[in-house]
């Protein structure tokens, strides 16, 4: 049975890692997927998705917008809803990481780290709540972090921005609540990924590992099995909620 059969979604930053699974896992279930890129190099790898997505039998359609950006992001929205004629999920899934010791770090830093992670969950949503309240239901999910629950050292704006995204589905989750609109997030732990790879070489990938209950790292493929979850009518009754996702990081 698929899960999400003639649904839209949205996924925003799905060329590559943890987005990109996200969006072949709802179309695996029968959603149509409008997605978002943001470099001029990851146009090859959204037109790639995009064919490997109508090859399941749905369509897809990639837009190069920065969803830190609101005036684009309020031209992607407009443009999803007139390809698609509405949306049904939202992923918020575009981040960045600019890791360094605060004694370090730029006020640049900081601000690009909070553009991206954090104002583009507040752009996006503000923009898909309107056809979604339309409608009377909808799905927005949030991608926040464990180190948005537990911090850690060098990360602190990356931990900010994930901490504020725990904050902000909380509220929009009890705003929404009477239209039949949910919105929750998802703290993933240590996932293999491109951009994680380092954390898997030598002494410091048995410090990592060594923390995890269940002794490894989790995949993008696992996050896509989650989002999916609460995408779905299998989560019709979850509202305001954080799953982590990271193997017993957090217990």
């Amino acid at each position: 049975m698929k899960l999400l059969e003639g649904k839209v979604a949205i996924v925003t930053g799905a060329a590559r890692g943890i987005g990109e699974a996200i969006a072949i896992k709802l179309a695996e279930h029968g959603a149509n997927i409008a997605f978002t890129y943001v470099s001029d190099s990851s146009a090859e790898k959204a037109a790639t998705l995009v064919s490997k997505i109508e090859s399941m039998g749905v369509q897809a359609k990639a837009w190069k917008s920065n969803a830190g950006v609101f005036a684009e992001t309020e031209i992607f929205v407009n443009e999803v809803v007139k390809e698609f004629g509405t949306i049904d999920v939202c992923v918020n899934n575009a981040g960045i990481s600019k890791d360094n010791l605060l004694l370090r770090m730029t006020p640049e830093q900081w601000d690009e780290v909070m553009d991206i992670n954090l104002k583009s969950v507040f752009n996006m949503t503000k923009q898909v709540i309107r056809p979604m309240m339309k409608a009377k239901k909808g799905s927005i999910i949030n991608m926040s972090s464990i180190i948005g629950i537990r911090g850690n050292a060098g990360q602190s704006s990356y931990a900010a921005s994930k901490a504020g995204i725990i904050g902000f589905t909380k509220s929009i989750a009890l705003e929404l609540g009477s239209r039949n609109v949910r919105v929750n997030a998802i703290a993933p732990g240590f996932i293999e990924t491109d951009m994680t790879h380092y954390l898997k070489e030598g002494e410091a990938a048995q410090a990592f590992l060594s923390k995890i209950p269940l002794g490894r790292f989790g995949s993008a493929e696992e996050i896509g099995n989650t989002t999916l979850f609460l995408a779905s009518d299998m989560s019709s009754y979850i509202t305001g909620q954080v799953l982590s996702v990271c193997g017993g990081l957090n217990i």
